[in-house]
């Protein structure tokens, strides 16, 4: 379904080839001639948080959805452009830059988070001014690696030219030893097939990375980053918001397979199989029809899997395997709420939906789940507490600020216990 979905397939995979994978110091590296490259005029800074370049306008993207597969099992990101900018020290000035979360789930769980800082120079070009990286593993996080700061471990860096030309050369990140690519443009002018049809205006990039290796990267228009491979792995643009967004209310039937998916996790979790049963009748009978519509596509394969998962788990009246797909089903109806609903209440839907899982996973003995699932509730958190009274900011910030306590201490019975209170504080505040 990924190929299938994706246009210029034989360009990409035709820059996706491997070097060394030895680790070869930068003066070993085939990097291009300095008479190539685009990024070695300092810019300079007037409105940097103006983020509008059509290749990468973080400014003016709320949402970005990439689905794909990573190491052999799905991948799913979330880029979210945070409420506060934040200023930067580099060059003796201050450039304030707009700060982006990327979230990247493995398998459905959490893998890696990053908070990456943006700036739009004069030209139009936009610049890379460092991130913080943190490399889950187990539920919790292994490492920092790839954590860089303009001006402490190296310059800022161009992510994308105001006005990029073939044969342009230009370094996202720039801190040998620490973080390092340069990219080349091989094409542009290119049109890919997004989400919902033809994409005009995209450039195709070779990105050759520290450790020798290369991979194809293509930005598209309204996108930025649209589709990007190395060897087996694939991930593309699957939804962008406001790009991608549709006016007007959720669809009756979207709204009734939300809520029915619901009472499927509430009636599993007490063996009422009867009522889980109907209501997946109700689930399938609404998907049949709001799927007769044109859907971004690989929202729509991404739901199709999450629904097989869920029929094979009611018929077997499984519990667990019930609870967690009607989780993934969930998840996958909320992308597509994401075309009707702002994102601050996706993202209160979501806090809902992993307050949730804490309970499945502690119910199934599993501590580093859980803590996985309290990193990711604390990380979605970030993205939508702003948006809340201060007394129900309060008391949220207080019960997870709980639940990373008891969580710590493997204590599961407490976790799921918490979980169920900030489900109850939530019921209030979600639409």
């Amino acid at each position: 379904m990924m190929k299938k979905a994706i246009g210029l397939s034989a360009i990409l995979f035709g820059l996706l080839t491997a070097c060394s994978a030895q680790g070869p110091s930068i003066a070993d590296l085939p990097t291009a001639p300095e008479s190539q490259r685009v990024d070695l005029a300092e810019p300079t800074f007037s409105d940097p948080t103006a983020v509008t370049n059509p290749l990468f306008p973080i400014g003016e993207l709320q949402r970005v959805i990439l689905l794909g597969t990573v190491d052999g099992l799905p991948f799913r990101s979330e880029t979210t452009l945070l409420a506060e900018a934040k200023p930067i020290e580099w060059n003796g000035r201050t450039v304030e830059t707009l700060v982006s979360q990327y979230a990247a789930f493995s398998d459905g769980r959490i893998h890696e988070v990053a908070l990456d800082w943006y700036a739009q120079a004069d030209d139009g070009s936009v610049w890379y001014l460092g991130e913080d990286v943190f490399n889950y593993e187990a539920g919790v996080v292994a490492d920092t690696d790839g954590t860089w700061l303009a001006g402490r471990e190296g310059p800022a860096a161009m992510i994308m030219p105001g006005n990029p030309q073939v044969g342009d050369v230009y370094r996202p990140e720039n801190a040998p030893g620490v973080v390092f690519e340069e990219v080349t443009v091989k094409s542009i002018d290119q049109t890919v097939h997004g989400p919902l049809g033809p994409v005009e205006g995209a450039i195709v990039t070779e990105e050759l990375h520290m450790d020798g290796t290369t991979e194809g990267k293509i930005f598209a228009p309204g996108y930025g980053e649209f589709l990007t491979g190395a060897g087996g792995d694939l991930e593309a643009a699957a939804l962008a918001v406001p790009l991608n967004a549709l006016g007007g209310p959720v669809p009756d039937e979207l709204a009734s397979l939300s809520s029915a998916v619901r009472q499927i996790l509430e009636a599993s979790q007490v063996n009422d199989w009867s009522s889980a049963s109907v209501s997946l009748d109700a689930v399938l009978a609404a998907w049949d029809s709001y799927r007769t519509g044109t859907l971004p596509r690989m929202l729509e394969a991404q739901m199709s899997s999450a629904l097989v998962k869920l029929v094979a788990a009611v018929d077997a009246q499984q519990p667990p395997e019930t609870g967690q797909a009607a989780i993934g089903v969930a998840w996958a109806a909320l992308d597509f709420e994401l075309r009707h609903r702002p994102v601050s209440e996706i993202d209160l839907a979501l806090f809902d939906l992993w307050a949730a899982r804490v309970g499945l996973d502690a119910a199934a003995g599993d501590p580093a789940n859980v803590a996985g699932d309290v990193a990711t509730l604390e990380w979605i958190r970030d993205r939508f507490v702003h948006t809340l009274a201060s007394a129900d900011a309060e008391r949220i910030n207080a019960l997870l600020a709980d639940l990373r306590t008891v969580a710590d201490a493997e204590d599961l019975a407490a976790a799921a216990d918490i979980a169920a209170q900030l489900r109850d504080q939530l019921r209030g505040l979600l639409g």
